[in-house]
């Protein structure tokens, strides 16, 4: 009798072990009540700071509030900044609906995050994923984006370019997470690949990152990012956005090319183009003070 290929994951399990994941309710107990916002139901997570026009910032795909901590606190002096852990990620509680992950979905859930602080609009930054979500909203409601501000960001429709059929397999996906991509060695990996200085993807920074994604729910989380969506998915035209926008790009950007950021940024009607030197994908882990050198002037100049 042939057997499935699921029929040995319980020995792949205890040949290679599973990463212990963090319950949700002790991150509960363990981040301040005031961090969180219940949105649709679900405890979002938000660092927040400083008085002044509403800045959101929004992290890349593995990334969490955390990502922000060098900008950050320059931001405060003249914003109300507000970090936001997107869905999966940092401190977010993790739906178990996949629907919960989609673009859209993040989308509801960032303009959640805007009502529920009052806020009719505000200034965007985003990284990478987060620069893609951005990049959707400014397009779909460009009422609520006063402006953009991108960095190393991905296409609009990368939350649907990276699904997979295979991770549509729930417990290969939980495989997958458990015992391969919560290691700190693989994690150590990615960020090395991520950076022009590898040597900056320390032990501190690598734990610091995983402890926001060994989180109850992660392989929910997985699935719902990774799992293909039934149905059409929305095109967004970059001529169309006609949001002011400063994008700055790692110039040794191994992921997403250089030149491929030029090329996107040349189709929208109110963008300029910075290009960072010796910086891979992360600018604001790799070059904080560049980032702020050449976003708070554009965001100063904006209307208020």
């Amino acid at each position: 009798m042939r057997r499935s290929p699921l029929a040995f994951i319980p020995f792949l399990l205890a040949c290679f072990g599973c990463t212990s994941l963090r319950p949700f309710e002790d991150v509960r107990r363990t981040v301040p009540a005031d961090r969180f916002l219940s949105i649709r139901g679900q405890l979002v997570h938000v660092e927040m700071a400083g008085e002044g026009p509403p800045l959101l910032l929004l992290h890349g795909f593995g990334g969490s509030t955390y990502s922000w901590r060098l900008v950050m606190p320059r931001l405060a002096e003249s914003f109300r900044v507000v970090a936001v852990d997107l869905s999966g990620f940092g401190y977010t509680e993790r739906p178990t609906d996949p629907a919960r992950y989609t673009r859209e979905a993040q989308g509801e859930l960032i303009l959640g995050v805007m009502e529920a602080l009052g806020f009719p609009s505000a200034h965007l930054m985003g990284h990478s994923y987060g620069g893609g979500l951005s990049l959707w909203l400014a397009w779909k409601y460009p009422e609520k984006v006063r402006s953009l501000v991108l960095l190393d960001s991905s296409a609009p429709t990368y939350s649907y370019d990276r699904r997979s059929r295979t991770a549509a397999l729930r417990p290969l996906a939980s495989l997958y997470v458990r015992t391969f991509a919560l290691r700190a060695a693989n994690v150590r990996r990615a960020l090395r690949r991520s950076f022009y200085d590898d040597s900056l993807a320390t032990p501190e920074l690598v734990e610091a990152y995983l402890d926001r994604l060994r989180i109850e729910g992660v392989t929910d989380a997985f699935h719902g990012l990774t799992a293909p969506v039934e149905g059409p998915v929305e095109r967004v035209l970059l001529e169309d956005i006609r949001t002011p926008a400063l994008v700055l790009w790692g110039a040794e950007d191994p992921l997403i090319r250089v030149e491929d950021g030029r090329k996107g940024v040349a189709k929208m009607q109110n963008a300029q183009f910075v290009v960072l030197e010796n910086v891979g994908h992360v600018p604001m882990e790799e070059a904080p003070e560049a980032v702020l050198v050449h976003a708070l002037p554009f965001l100063e100049r904006q209307p208020r």
